[in-house]
């Protein structure tokens, strides 16, 4: 069956260009039960406190180069994740920190990897833009703008002709939807009925610009409209939304009947990267969102009203997980930087 509009999925062609927190879905949404709010929160939890460790570690030198944190988006790959199966396949774009421990990746290996150590998941090369983990069906972090979703249909091209049920599932950010390369991948797509499932991670600003002023379409659910891919705008700050949307959306892929296009509204707290100061947009916006939008907080009032937990069992969760991020830096930052023969390894002449 495709992908059904329901309450979960906000109506089409609502804007995605207006103000912050003012265009998210407010229907009825599919409940969790117990076991599922507990498992989003403590993995949105644990991504959430891996990245702010990581912009502890950038800011004190431990970590080079570029660093994209995830802090605000977490429900979105948290929710999508748990509506795939094993051998479903995950590719990203640059802010990919959290998609890689969302797929069981280990945040030591993560850490190190940022910290350029032996011990990291493309041994200290990669750094936090490129890591990979075939084990974990994880194809990787890429640093140039939008080049994942060419590489991700190749692999929902490879589930076709292999003739399993996996799907691959896209990410790709508000200001990589309007890269060329996007569109021929839709089309291919389209015309080969490949089960992609295009992820569009709408954090309204990408590098800095807001989606009003960069894109002439601003609901980029219907990018693919022209060329028959369905697509659905989600509350990318709500766990339950995205699961549910998820799940409908895998269902359609499984069932030969090609891709699809889901816009996840959601909002990025941190600058574009560790070096941008994100003067583009208020203090009292980013606190409204922090306030009225935050996809753990949500899920932490949920668990307490409902008895479902108390404060000392979260903040139990909380410091079990700020011992596994403690340990990943520890581990980062002692563990030996590669060899100077890695230089010569994984080079294809």
């Amino acid at each position: 069956m495709a992908p059904r509009q329901n309450a979960s999925v906000s109506s089409r062609g609502k804007s995605a260009g207006k103000s912050a927190g003012k265009d998210f879905a407010n229907g009825t949404i599919v409940e969790f039960d117990r076991e599922q709010d507990l498992k989003a929160y403590r993995e949105m939890l644990l991504i959430r406190r891996f990245e702010e460790k990581a912009g502890q570690l950038y800011g004190m030198g431990f970590i080079g180069g570029f660093c994209h944190l995830y802090i605000g988006q977490e429900a979105v790959v948290v929710g999508m994740q748990m509506a795939l199966k094993q051998g479903d396949q995950v590719i990203t774009g640059y802010r990919d920190h959290g998609h890689m421990l969302a797929t069981g990746m280990s945040a030591r290996g993560v850490m190190a990897e940022l910290t350029g150590r032996q011990g990291g998941y493309s041994r200290g090369k990669g750094g936090s833009m490129h890591m990979f983990s075939k084990e974990k069906n994880f194809y990787g972090g890429h640093g140039i703008v939008g080049a994942q979703v060419s590489l991700g249909t190749g692999l929902a091209f490879a589930n076709s002709y292999r003739g399993n049920d996996n799907v691959s599932l896209a990410y790709f950010g508000d200001g990589a939807a309007n890269q060329g390369q996007v569109y021929e991948s839709f089309n291919m797509a389209a015309l080969w009925k490949l089960p992609c499932i295009y992820i569009i991670e709408n954090n309204r600003y990408a590098m800095g610009t807001s989606v009003a002023r960069a894109s002439a379409g601003v609901d980029f659910s219907q990018r693919g409209a022209a060329i028959g891919i369905p697509g659905y705008q989600v509350d990318g700050m709500d766990v339950r939304a995205v699961k549910a949307a998820g799940e409908e959306a895998v269902a359609h892929c499984r069932e030969g009947k090609g891709p699809v296009i889901l816009e996840m509204q959601t909002y990025r707290y941190r600058g574009h990267s560790m070096s941008d100061p994100a003067k583009y947009r208020s203090k009292d916006e980013v606190q409204k969102m922090r306030s009225e939008h935050d996809p753990i907080e949500q899920v932490k009032v949920r668990l307490l009203e409902k008895g479902w937990a108390t404060e000392d069992e979260l903040k139990a969760i909380d410091k079990d997980v700020r011992d596994i991020v403690a340990d990943s830096a520890d581990f980062a930052q002692n563990d030996p930087e590669p060899d100077v023969s890695e230089l010569y390894t994984d080079i294809l002449l």
